[in-house]
C-alpha cells in the first residue's frame, strides 16, 4: 500500500533525481520518487529504437563523468546491476591526411599519437592526472572556497581560457584537433571564456579511468540507481506526470529534477514574481540533433585506429570544428558540422544481434532548429569511413523536437541543461548561495540546471540532497557517502 505521507516527493527520475533519492532513503527519510514516463532513467533511457534486437542509447551514450562521479564511485552501483565497459581507447579524432589522435588512457601512449604536440599535451595533463580524485571532487561540485586551494587555482588558471587561447601551445593539428573534439562537448563557441575547462575534464577523465559506456545500455545506470533507492525503502512511480504542486502527493520537501522554466510552470504560485521572471528567463543553450543506427557490420573507418575508440569525434582540423560549434552557438545550421560517433557494439556485445552493430551519432544545432541534419552528418562519416551507408540497415532520427518530447528538460535540443556560458555556470542556476535552493524552504532544484551541470554524474542530486538535509531535516548525510 501506498505511505500515507512522505518526507520527501522527488520530481523526475533522472540520474540527479534517483542520486538524491538515494542518498535521502540512505539517511532514513521516506521517499518517493514521481516519474512522468513509464521508463525511469530521463535521458539514460534504452530502447529497441531501429530493429528488434537492437539497443539504442536514446540520449546519453558515454559516460567519462559518470566514471569519475564521487557518489556513484560511494553508492558502489556494481553491487546493483551497473558493470562498465571500457573500450581499448576513450576516444579518436581522424583527419582527412589519414592520420588519427588518439586518446589512450595511458598519458605516454596520447602523446605518442600526437607527434610534436605530445610532450605538450603530457605538460598539460601530468600535474592534474597526479591528483585526479582530488580533482574531480573538487570540480563536481557547487562554487565555494576549494579544500584544495593551489590544485584548483593551478586548474582554474587553465581552465577559465577559451579554447582558442590555451590551443595556442601547440604547434601541430593533431594536438590542436584531440582538443578541439574535447571542447566541443562545451556545446559552446570555442572562442567562448570557460571552453577550455571541457576539454581538460574530459581528457583527463580519460586518462584517468576512461570513456566507459553501461553494459546492456545507459538504462541501466538509472536501474542502479534506482534498485540502491529500493533497497533503503524509496517508492518509485512511473506513468506519474506533475504539472502543479496540487499533483505532489503531501511532504516535508520536494526536490525537481526539471528545469527552470518547468519549475516555474509547476510551482510558480509559490513563488514571488520577480523569482517567477527569472525562472522563465533561464537561458538554453544549443540544441541536438541525433541519429541511431542499425548497422549490418562496423562502421568501416579508413584509417583502423578509430576502431579502438568507444568514441570517435569528426570534423577534421581545429578550425573546422570551431567554425562548426561557432555556428551553432550563433543561431545558424552548419554545413560540415562537428560529428560525434559512438560504437557502442563494438566493445559490448548485447547491444545488437551476433554479426550486427549499432551506430550513435549526433551534431550541435541552435536551439529548437528544425533542420534536418541527417545529410550533414552523415557526409562527415563517410568523409572518414567511406561506405558508411552502404552497411546502414535502419536509422532513427532524432532532431530537438524529438528529444523535447522523450524527455522534457532537453528544452530545444539542449542536452546540457542550460547554457554552459560561464558567467551562467558560475552562477547557476540563479545566483543563490545554495544553488539547490528556492525562496520556497520546502522546495529544491536538483537537475543538471544546478551545479556541477550537464552530464551523468549524479552530483547534481547530491548537492540538493545534502541542502535538504541541512535545511529541512536538520540531518547529516549518511558517513558511507559522505564525499570529502
Amino acid at each position: 500500500m501506498p505511505r500515507a505521507g512522505n518526507d520527501v516527493v522527488i520530481v523526475g527520475s533522472g540520474p540527479n533525481g534517483l542520486t538524491a533519492a538515494a542518498i535521502l532513503a540512505a539517511a532514513g527519510l521516506s521517499v518517493l520518487v514521481l516519474e512522468a514516463n513509464d521508463q525511469i532513467g530521463g535521458s539514460c533511457r534504452t530502447q529497441p529504437l531501429t530493429l528488434d534486437g537492437f539497443a539504442h542509447d536514446i540520449c546519453s551514450a558515454i559516460h567519462p563523468m559518470g566514471a569519475v562521479s564521487p557518489i556513484f564511485r560511494r553508492l558502489n552501483l556494481g553491487a546493483f546491476g551497473l558493470e562498465w565497459i571500457h573500450p581499448h581507447a576513450p576516444a579518436a579524432h581522424p583527419l582527412d591526411d589519414g592520420r588519427v589522435a588518439l586518446l589512450e588512457r595511458s598519458l605516454p601512449d596520447t602523446a605518442a599519437t600526437l607527434e610534436a604536440d605530445g610532450a605538450t599535451w603530457s605538460r598539460l595533463m601530468q600535474p592534474f592526472l597526479d591528483r585526479w580524485e582530488t580533482l574531480f571532487s573538487g570540480i563536481l561540485r557547487p562554487i565555494r572556497v576549494p579544500r584544495h586551494p593551489f590544485l584548483m587555482a593551478r586548474f582554474g588558471l587553465l581552465a577559465l581560457q577559451s579554447s582558442d587561447r590555451l590551443v595556442r601551445r601547440f604547434d601541430g593539428a593533431l594536438g590542436r584537433a584531440l582538443f578541439a573534439g574535447c571542447a566541443a562537448h562545451s556545446i559552446l563557441s570555442l572562442d567562448a571564456a570557460g571552453s577550455a575547462s571541457f576539454a581538460l575534464a574530459l581528457a583527463l577523465a580519460g586518462h584517468a579511468i576512461d570513456w566507459p559506456c553501461a553494459k546492456g545500455g545507459s538504462s541501466r545506470i538509472a536501474e542502479a540507481l534506482a534498485a540502491y533507492a529500493q533497497s533503503k525503502g524509496c517508492e518509485i512511480r512511473t506513468g506519474t506526470p506533475v504539472r502543479s504542486l496540487g499533483d505532489v502527493p503531501p511532504s516535508r520537501a520536494v526536490l525537481f529534477d526539471v528545469t527552470p522554466r518547468q519549475l516555474e510552470r509547476i510551482a510558480g504560485d509559490a513563488f514571488a514574481s520577480a523569482y517567477r521572471d527569472r525562472l522563465r528567463r533561464f537561458p538554453h543553450g544549443p540544441g541536438a540533433f541525433k541519429i541511431d543506427y542499425a548497422l549490418a557490420e562496423p562502421i568501416p573507418w579508413r584509417a583502423a585506429d578509430c576502431r579502438r575508440a568507444g568514441t570517435v569525434h569528426l570534423g577534421g582540423t581545429y578550425e573546422e570544428i570551431a567554425r562548426s560549434e561557432r555556428d551553432a552557438s550563433s543561431g545558424r545550421v552548419s554545413d560540415a558540422p562537428f560529428v560525434l560517433v559512438a560504437q557502442q557494439s563494438l566493445f559490448d556485445p548485447t547491444r545488437a544481434p551476433a554479426g550486427r552493430h549499432t551506430g550513435w551519432a549526433y551534431c550541435h544545432v541552435p536551439n529548437g532548429s528544425d533542420a534536418d541534419m541527417t545529410g550533414r552528418i552523415e557526409a562527415q562519416i563517410e568523409r572518414y569511413a567511406p561506405g558508411f551507408r552502404d552497411v546502414v540497415l535502419a536509422r532513427h532520427v532524432m532532431p530537438p523536437a524529438a528529444l523535447e518530447a522523450h524527455n522534457a528538460n532537453l528544452i530545444g535540443g539542449d542536452v546540457g541543461g542550460g547554457s554552459n556560458a560561464l558567467w551562467h555556470v558560475l552562477a547557476r542556476p540563479l545566483p543563490r548561495w545554495d544553488p539547490y535552493t528556492t525562496p520556497n524552504p520546502r522546495l529544491y532544484l536538483c537537475s543538471a540546471s544546478t551545479p556541477p551541470g550537464g552530464g551523468v554524474h549524479g552530483m547534481c542530486g547530491y548537492g540538493a540532497a545534502c541542502s535538504a538535509l541541512r535545511r529541512t531535516f536538520q540531518r547529516s548525510m549518511p558517513p558511507e557517502l559522505e564525499l570529502q
